[in-house]
C-alpha cells in the first residue's frame, strides 16, 4: 500500500494575514501539519503545495520531501481546493515516478489534529474498502432542535423538522460539523471527484479540541489558546 500526503497552504489570507506562517508554539503554522504527517509512519512521501515561495521554503526547511509551485489559476481565493489536490498529487507522482493508492490531504490550518488521528482516518478507509473518509466533529447546534432559518415571511423555522417535535438536543439525530481537517481518497475517488462527498464517504470523528480550524482572528487566538494548554501527554 502506497500513500501520499499533501498540504495545501496558499499565500493569500482574507481572514488571518500570512495565517500559513503565523507562529504557533514557536513553529510556524504550516509545520504543524508536516510534522504529524512524518510522525504517523504511514507515508512515503509529504508533499507541499503552494503560490508562495515563503511557504515553499519553509516547508523544504520542516521536512516536506516535494516542493510544488501552484499555478496562478489554482492560487485565486476562489480555487476549489479538490483540483489543488488533484494537481499536487500529479506532480508528486512525476516527481517521484510513484503511484500513490491512499491518498491524504491535511489542512494547514488545522493544527491541533495529532497523528493518531491520521492514523485513525486512513485505517478507516483502508479496512472498509470506501473511497473517501473526511474528519469531523459532534456539532454545536442541531438542525433538529436550535439551528433555525428564516422563511419567505421573515419567520422563524427549524433547519429541519422530524415527524415528532424534539424537546432536547440529546433526542435529536447525531449531526457532525466538518473540521477540514484530514480528508482521504483512494486513488480512483480522488481522481473521479465531482461532488464534496462520494455515495460510500464515511466519517471519521474527532474531538471538538483538536478540530478548530483557523479561518478567523478569533480562531487563531482559541487555538493558541488550546496548544498552550493542552496536556500534551494525552495527545501520544
Amino acid at each position: 500500500m502506497t500513500r501520499l500526503c499533501t498540504i495545501c497552504a496558499r499565500g493569500g489570507s482574507k481572514g488571518v494575514e500570512g495565517k500559513n506562517l503565523m507562529d504557533l508554539g514557536g513553529k510556524p503554522l504550516l509545520a504543524h501539519s508536516i510534522e504529524q504527517a512524518l510522525a504517523s509512519g504511514l507515508f512515503g512521501v509529504v508533499a507541499v503545495s503552494s503560490d508562495s515561495e515563503a511557504i515553499l521554503q519553509v516547508a523544504s526547511e520542516w521536512g516536506a520531501e516535494v516542493i510544488i509551485k501552484r499555478p496562478g489559476h489554482l492560487a485565486t481565493d476562489r480555487a476549489p481546493k479538490v483540483p489543488v489536490i488533484q494537481h499536487a498529487v500529479q506532480t508528486a507522482e512525476a516527481e517521484t515516478g510513484m503511484h500513490y493508492d491512499t491518498l491524504v490531504d491535511l489542512d494547514a490550518t488545522s493544527p491541533l489534529r495529532v497523528p493518531a488521528d491520521i492514523v485513525g482516518a486512513v485505517g478507516l478507509l483502508e479496512t472498509r474498502g470506501v473511497s473517501q473518509v473526511i474528519t469531523a466533529m459532534p456539532a454545536r447546534r442541531s438542525p433538529y432542535f436550535n439551528l433555525v432559518e428564516l422563511d419567505a415571511a421573515g419567520h422563524v423555522q427549524l433547519s429541519k423538522r422530524l415527524d415528532s417535535s424534539v424537546s432536547r438536543r440529546q433526542d435529536a439525530p447525531a449531526c457532525f460539523d466538518m473540521n477540514a481537517s484530514v480528508y482521504v481518497w483512494t486513488r480512483e475517488g480522488l481522481t473521479n471527484w465531482q461532488s464534496p462527498f462520494n455515495p460510500d464517504t464515511l466519517l471519521y470523528e474527532m474531538p471538538e479540541e483538536r478540530s478548530v480550524d483557523v479561518d478567523s482572528p478569533l480562531d487563531a487566538e482559541w487555538v493558541r489558546f488550546l496548544y498552550e494548554s493542552r496536556d500534551t501527554r494525552s495527545y501520544d
